[in-house]
């Protein structure tokens, strides 16, 4: 246990400066490939074992309006091309990949006009949420955009955030559909929990109070303590399968896959892709360092 502890502190505090040739070796279970059709042909698999996905354009900080315009453009595309090829698939995006960082106004025209488009091709999309200064305004969108397009967009809280159960109050005025995850961007003590056993127990608090609210929620987790809880919250509240979701990550956790979809529940897998992977992958690794033990072998 001491041995494991240790390797996943150094994996966790090193990553970052681990050379992206090395990186990229560890890559392929998370990222499916450099191109949409790479995702496609991903997402056809995992439909055709019943799990759907969301398909995800890697790329995120965009430092100009053509970079934002570029990364909407593809975003749509993703959404014809799941109505061409009728995946069972939809799409996710980060703000700041729309300009949030840059122009909150850009920003917002930028996923007004995705998410309408999702509305023509009866779509959904997911605001992904990013690093604490974008919560706020992140939110503020999807309030908007909830109002204009009901139905076709949701967005994502955080368990690690002690702001979430007051976030889910102010936004359970309408109808929510939330991705809750615990979080993995690295915040002050100020406005996160730290301590894994706490942010646990408030992801079992904040699931409650969206079931509560009657929203529905995609669980995202890989914590087989977390899905536990989840399925005894979805027993007390007789939710029948298409009021909710269990999501995982691409690459992690395939036993805890097959069991979820074993109970019934419905699955759906992110699935990214694209050349700006590196970024992604690095925060992949330092949130499950036993990826790299198992591609090396190792039993610690």
């Amino acid at each position: 246990m001491m041995l494991n502890n240790i390797f996943n502190f150094t994996i966790s505090n090193t990553i970052d400066y681990v050379p992206e040739q090395i990186i990229d070796f560890f890559s392929k279970k998370y990222v499916s490939g450099p191109s949409l059709s790479d995702a496609v042909k991903t997402t056809i698999d995992l439909n055709s074992k019943g799990m759907m996905s969301t398909i995800d354009v890697l790329g995120e900080f965009v430092q100009n309006e053509d970079q934002t315009i570029f990364f909407r453009n593809e975003c749509i595309k993703v959404l014809e091309t799941i109505k061409e090829e009728s995946l069972n698939a939809n799409l996710s995006l980060k703000p700041t990949q729309m300009g949030l960082a840059i122009n909150k106004a850009l920003c917002y025209e930028n996923i007004r006009k995705i998410v309408r488009r999702a509305k023509e091709l009866d779509n959904f999309v997911r605001i992904d949420m990013e690093n604490s200064p974008y919560t706020t305004d992140t939110l503020k969108m999807y309030k908007l955009l909830r109002e204009e397009f009901p139905g076709h967009v949701g967005t994502v809280l955080q368990a690690y955030l002690r702001r979430t159960i007051d976030d889910i109050d102010k936004l359970s005025d309408k109808n929510l559909n939330i991705r809750l995850c615990k979080g993995i961007y690295v915040e002050s003590y100020k406005i996160a929990y730290k301590n894994p056993e706490l942010i646990n127990e408030n992801y079992i608090y904040c699931l409650e109070k969206l079931f509560d609210n009657k929203a529905y929620v995609g669980i995202a987790t890989h914590d087989e303590k977390l899905i536990f809880h989840a399925m005894k919250l979805i027993r007390k509240y007789n939710l029948q399968p298409n009021e909710y979701e269990f999501q995982m990550l691409l690459g992690i956790g395939d036993e805890l896959r097959d069991f979820i979809l074993s109970k019934k529940h419905r699955l759906r897998i992110y699935v990214p892709y694209g050349k700006e992977w590196l970024s992604y992958v690095r925060r992949r690794l330092k949130e499950n360092p036993n990826i790299i033990k198992t591609a090396l072998g190792l039993k610690l």
